[in-house]
C-alpha cells in the first residue's frame, strides 16, 4: 500500500532527513523548515546567553583536541588534520547544543547550520571520543541536564504500534529507493570488504541463510518470525519447506510482504499477521527475529524473552540478530531522550550483550552462540546512504521535503559512524532452552 503525501507528512513530522548538496561542497544554502512540520528545526531553542557561552567554550575546547578541522562562521579554519566541519551559524549552533545537547546537534544539521566535507568521517571521530567530549565533572551531573524519554514512547501494546508506525509506515516506496531488491533493512554479511552496490543482495541472502541455519530451519519446520520486514526471510524459509508465521506491527510492511509472498507462490506456507509478539499463540520449532529487540525497550525485555521461551517447542532453537552497544554506555543512557528517539526510532533502546545474557538466563534460555560483525553493518549503511543521497528528486516526488532528506542522511551517517567507531556492534545469537520445563512435560 502506498501512503498519501498527507499521511507521510504526519508520520515524518517526528522522524525526518534532507539530502543536501554533496558534502564536499559545504553548501551554505539552507533548507527552509516548515514550522508546522519541523517546529524545533525552524525556530530553535531560546537558551540563555550564559549557557550558550559556556557551551561554546566546552565544545570548542573538545573539538580542538580531536582530529578535526573546524571553521566557525567567517573565522579561519582551525586544526591540522581530519574532516572539515564548517559551522555557518555559530550562535544558533551552540545555543541548540547548550539547550538540547545531541538533539540540538542533530537539529542544527537538519537546519543546514553546519556541514562536513566527510559527514561520516566527522561523526566517526566524535563517536570514537564520545565519553571524553564532556568534562568528567559535567558527566557526573548528567541526570540534571539530560532529557528523559517521554512516557508516551513506552512500548505498551498501543505505544509499540504507534512507535513502529512512525518509522516503518513512512512509505514502502521510500525504503525501496535505497534498499536492494530483497527489501532487507538490516545488516548484510559480505564475502569480502570493501563492497559495492551489486554485492548487497547476495550479502543479505547470506545473512538470512546464516540465521535460518542457526535456527535449524528446514523442510517441515514450524517457524515463527518476529518482525516481518518486507518478507525476504519468510520467503527463503518457505523455499526450504518451512511453514512460517510472521508477525509485524507495520501495515505497510505486511501489505508488501504478503504481496511478495503470493507472487513467489508461497502463500500456502507463509502467514503474515498484524500482531504484537506478546499476543502470539502456538508453539514453534524455531523462532527468528532480526534487529527487532532494539524496538522492545528495556521495560519489556523480560516479557520479550519470556515470550520466546513460551513459544518454543522442546528442542527448539531461537536465532536473533541484534544491534548491541557496550554495557556501561547502555546503563548510562538507557533513560535518556535522544535525537534518534525524537526523529527516527521512538521508544527504541539498543541492548548490550550482557543485558541480553541476563534476560535470557532469567527466562530459562541459554546463549549458545554469539558472533559479531559490526564492520559489515558499516558497509551496509554506507551503501544505503550513498543510494539515498543520490536520489533526492525521487524522495521529493514522494512528498518528503528537504529537511526530511537532510535528517535521513544524518541518521544513516550517524549510524554508520557508530559501527565504524566500534561504539555499536551487530551480533547473531543462538538461544536454546537451558533445561526442559514443566511446560514440556517435566524434566527428562
Amino acid at each position: 500500500m502506498k501512503t498519501s503525501v498527507s499521511d507521510r507528512t504526519a508520520s515524518s513530522a517526528a522522524a525526518a532527513p534532507a539530502a543536501a548538496a554533496p558534502a564536499a561542497a559545504l553548501a551554505t544554502d539552507r533548507p527552509r523548515a516548515d514550522a508546522a512540520r519541523w517546529p524545533d528545526v525552524a525556530h530553535g531553542p531560546r537558551g540563555s546567553a550564559t549557557r550558550t557561552a559556556v557551551t561554546r567554550l566546552i565544545v570548542q575546547r573538545a573539538l580542538a583536541a580531536l582530529p578535526l578541522r573546524t571553521a566557525l562562521g567567517d573565522a579561519p579554519v582551525t586544526g591540522d588534520e581530519g574532516p572539515l566541519v564548517r559551522v555557518h551559524d555559530p550562535e544558533v549552533f551552540f545555543r541548540r547544543i547548550g539547550t538540547d545537547g545531541l538533539i540540538g546537534f542533530g537539529e542544527s544539521y537538519m537546519a543546514g547550520e553546519w556541514e562536513a566535507d566527510d559527514l561520516v568521517g566527522a561523526l566517526t571521530v566524535l563517536a570514537s571520543h564520545l565519553t571524553s567530549l564532556v568534562p568528567r565533572p559535567l558527566q557526573r551531573l548528567r541526570g540534571a541536564w539530560a532529557l528523559r524519554r517521554p512516557s508516551g514512547q513506552r512500548n505498551t501494546l498501543e505505544g509499540a504500534r504507534q512507535n513502529i508506525h512512525r518509522h516503518y509506515d513512512l512509505s514502502n516506496d521510500l525504503f525501496a529507493l535505497f534498499l536492494d531488491p530483497t527489501m532487507t533493512y538490516s545488516s548484510a554479511v559480505f564475502r569480502k570488504r570493501p563492497v559495492v552496490w551489486s554485492d548487497l543482495a547476495d550479502a543479505q541472502h547470506r545473512k538470512i541463510d546464516r540465521l535460518l541455519d542457526l535456527a535449524g530451519v528446514g523442510d517441515g519446520t514450524r517457524l515463527l518470525e518476529i518482525g516481518t520486514g518486507w518478507g525476504e526471510l519468510a520467503l527463503r524459509a518457505a523455499a526450504r519447506g518451512a511453514r512460517v508465521v510472521s508477525v509485524t506491527l507495520s501495515q505497510e510492511q505486511r501489505d508488501l510482504a504478503t504481496s511478495r509472498i503470493a507472487q513467489a507462490g508461497h502463500a500456502d506456507r507463509v502467514s503474515v499477521e498484524l500482531c504484537d509478539y506478546r499476543q502470539v499463540t502456538g508453539r514453534y520449532d524455531a523462532v527468528v527475529s532480526v534487529e527487532m529487540i532494539e524496538a522492545v525497550g528495556a521495560d519489556y525485555w523480560p516479557v520479550y524473552f519470556d515470550t520466546l521461551e513460551r513459544l518454543l517447542l522442546p528442542g527448539g532453537r531461537i536465532a536473533l540478530q541484534a544491534i548491541t552497544m557496550p554495557h556501561a554506555r547502555m546503563l548510562a543512557t538507557r533513560t535518556t531522550y535522544t535525537w534518534i528517539h525524537k526523529y527516527i526510532f521512538p521508544g527504541g533502546l539498543i541492548p548490550s550483550v550482557e543485558a541480553i545474557a541476563q534476560h535470557t538466563a532469567a527466562a530459562g534460555l541459554r546463549m549458545r552462540e554469539n558472533d559479531g560483525y559490526g564492520g559489515h553493518y558499516a558497509e551496509t549503511l554506507r551503501l544505503w546512504r550513498e543510494r539515498f543521497t543520490q536520489r533526492p528528486a525521487e524522495v521529493d516526488a514522494l512528498g518528503f521535503d528537504p529537511v526530511f532528506r537532510r535528517m535521513w542522511e544524518f541518521y544513516l551517517a550517524y549510524s554508520e559512524a557508530g559501527f565504524r567507531a566500534g561504539y555499536l556492534d551487530v551480533r547473531q545469537l543462538l538461544l536454546t532452552r537451558a533445561t526442559t520445563t514443566a511446560r514440556d512435560g517435566g524434566l527428562r
